[in-house]
């Protein structure tokens, strides 16, 4: 007995016309709205398909307009210009395959909100003129360390100059220091105030004999044996050294303002600043801070973060502490100083409100290791703009940091400044 072709699935019968032309229609007549694209950013949206077996998708005129580009039912890619884009779909029946036809949709891409704000190059022929932008990579101790500062788009949309700054010195003894300000946005010279703050500290550090005497008292703190007595003079005496190099940073900055007939006010800036050296017995991290930015530790499995300084928010909110202010050598200075000794850290952390403000919102965030575990995972290009620093391959670490701290965040167009031992 013969059996039939269409047993093996051979000979199926042909659709009719009138069949092919219908599903023709049908895929014309359905409604695809797609999803807005933003300029600059990741866009790609799937054609779904499952509906229209027999339909294939042969290209998409009009979409090298776009900077996208059509692969397996889907579109994606980077628009890089807003505008509604008019797309033709070029589709046929896999029964009619010569005869293509066209179904027209709309892609609208929104403009990027950084477009919308303008960056004005600040005036080089102004007094204490500064870079709008400028980042750093070295090494520190024996790891490593990224620092980023950008001029945030508040400023830039004026023409105004970054108030941010920060310092790295590599100093006498294997110790190095790093040290990040913030200038006050209401004071006219701010931005000399910053880079006096930081600059200044960093020099007073860098007198060897200052080094020795805090080495010597580190020792005695962490050498097994001591006196309880001598453990506190021990602390003490490092902490008078670190008070002398802020009242150093204070004085700097009001000679400063008398020699420029400014007010000290003029002047204001945050200061915070971590010196750090490597001993047999583990890392010694001597820190200290006046303003709302912070210093945080993280350990090397990620499951503590402590943050190393005093920060003035909360009873101060609206009333940020400067280095420019006598009433900081109060009493209650000694509780902005901390020696901290650990075996090893993963990352210790720097920053101005520019970057903490968005990133961590509150102060309570700031020893919440799921909150740095989010922002190292922004870091690492979870983000948006898909900006990544990479820490490992770190050849080009300082420019991904500079890149990355260019991010969108809605209200929040202040400085940012971001320095990263690791």
């Amino acid at each position: 007995m013969k059996i039939p072709s269409f047993y093996f699935g051979i000979g199926k019968k042909p659709m009719e016309k009138g069949e092919i032309y219908k599903e023709k229609e049908e895929f014309k007549e359905v409604h695809w709205v797609l999803q807005h694209a933003h300029s600059g950013k990741f866009y790609e949206f799937s054609f779904g398909m499952s509906d229209f077996p027999n339909i294939r998708i042969k290209t998409i005129n009009n979409l090298e307009e776009t900077g996208l580009k059509f692969e397996n039912n889907s579109i994606s890619g980077i628009p890089m210009t807003h505008n509604l884009y008019h797309l033709d779909i070029e589709f046929f029946h896999i029964e009619d395959k010569e005869n293509t036809e066209i179904k027209r949709v709309q892609l609208l891409v929104n403009v990027d909100p950084k477009d919308l704000w303008k960056s004005i190059p600040s005036d080089r022929n102004s007094d204490f003129y500064k870079e709008d932008e400028v980042s750093f990579q070295g090494t520190f101790s024996d790891k490593k360390i990224v620092v980023a500062s950008k001029r945030g788009r508040s400023h830039a949309h004026e023409g105004k100059f970054r108030e941010d700054d920060f310092a790295v010195t590599e100093l006498a003894s294997e110790w190095n220091v790093v040290s990040v300000s913030d200038g006050a946005g209401s004071s006219v010279m701010a931005r000399e105030g910053s880079r006096l703050a930081t600059v200044s500290i960093n020099q007073f550090l860098s007198d060897p004999d200052v080094l020795s005497e805090i080495e010597n008292n580190i020792n005695i703190i962490y050498t097994s044996g001591n006196l309880q007595k001598e453990l506190d003079e021990a602390k003490e005496n490092v902490i008078r050294l670190l008070y002398k190099g802020v009242l150093y940073v204070h004085n700097t900055l009001e000679k400063t303002a008398a020699k420029n007939n400014l007010s000290i006010n003029d002047l204001h800036a945050t200061l915070i600043f971590a010196l750090v050296k490597k001993f047999s017995f583990g890392y010694v991290i001597l820190s200290f801070g006046v303003g709302d930015c912070p210093i945080n530790l993280i350990n090397t499995d990620f499951s503590e973060v402590e943050l190393l300084n005093t920060m003035d928010v909360g009873e101060f909110s609206g009333g940020t502490r400067f280095m420019t202010m006598k009433e900081i050598f109060s009493d209650h200075i000694i509780s902005r100083f901390r020696i901290t000794c650990v075996e090893d850290f993963s990352y210790l952390v720097l920053m101005t409100d520019g970057i903490y403000d968005p990133k961590f919102l509150t102060e309570n965030k700031l020893e919440d290791t799921e909150c740095w575990k989010t922002f190292f995972n922004d870091l690492n290009g979870g983000n948006d703009d898909l900006a990544q620093v990479d820490f490992i391959n770190d050849a080009k670490v300082a420019q991904q940091l500079l890149h990355w701290t260019d991010f969108w965040s809605r209200g929040n167009h202040d400085d940012r400044t971001l320095a990263i031992i690791y």
